[in-house]
């Protein structure tokens, strides 16, 4: 397995609110753990969010020696994260009312496992062709899904950005599951919106399959975001399931 994983400010923000963490080595009784998260809120309230939640689940799956299920590991985590954030929100005013999207991921063989809230995605690449496989929870998600709404539109629509769940913006979660199959070739893309928005998926494809090492198709996929606005920040996480390769960075 060979993974890239990087954040960037942007070209607009002054914080970087995103948070992204890889372990391809197993952790608790996962074979391996990558996270990807969008942290919102005013003053330092966004970063915080998303990297005490990333934080606490990685702490949470270390600890889980007496689970087995990964839907199980992974749902818990997020649903402790989700708990604990609401917690910290209401014991600091600064931090009231913040929230973060995440999306997780583990690999086992030829399985992956997702869990996602929020609008930060994970695809599927290959050769052939880019497949999202998150489904965003958001008020233009919603108008596309309910035909209101075409893809184009949706891409430069002004309520893109608002989001419909997010870890500690309730007392329960609501939690997204896949399984999905990944075969050799494939490469695995989780990402913040900051990337999502400034690229389309077809030059996604183009740029996660194009000559060079996961390191540099990851930097140039965040360099590409930049050079279309960097409006937010930009959080990728590649992996190649099959590779047993690191790249040198």
């Amino acid at each position: 397995m060979n993974v890239f994983s990087k954040t960037d400010i942007g070209q607009k923000r002054k914080v970087n609110q995103d948070y992204v963490y890889e372990c391809a080595d197993r952790i608790g009784n996962l074979p391996n753990l990558f996270i990807v998260a969008d942290g919102m809120g005013g003053h330092a309230a966004g970063d915080f969010a998303s990297k005490f939640t990333v934080e606490t689940i990685e702490d949470h799956v270390r600890e889980s020696t007496d689970l087995d299920e990964v839907e199980e590991i992974i749902g818990g985590a997020v649903e402790k994260a989700n708990a604990f954030l609401r917690v910290k929100a209401n014991e600091d005013d600064n931090l009231y009312g913040m929230g973060t999207t995440v999306v997780v991921a583990s690999i086992q063989d030829n399985q992956l496992k997702v869990a996602n809230v929020g609008d930060s995605r994970l695809y599927i690449v290959s050769e052939d062709e880019i497949r999202q496989v998150t489904v965003d929870h958001s008020l233009v998600e919603e108008m596309v899904q309910s035909g209101g709404l075409d893809r184009i539109a949706a891409r430069t629509h002004p309520d893109k950005n608002i989001i419909t769940r997010a870890i500690g913006a309730a007392d329960f979660v609501d939690i997204d599951f896949f399984t999905e199959e990944v075969k050799e070739g494939d490469i695995v893309l989780m990402c913040s919106d900051g990337l999502s928005n400034m690229i389309e998926d077809h030059e996604l494809r183009s740029i996660i399959c194009d000559e060079g090492s996961l390191f540099e198709r990851g930097n140039r996929l965040i360099h590409r975001a930049n050079e279309n606005g960097g409006t937010d920040n930009i959080s990728v996480l590649l992996i190649d399931v099959f590779s047993n390769l690191r790249d040198e960075e």
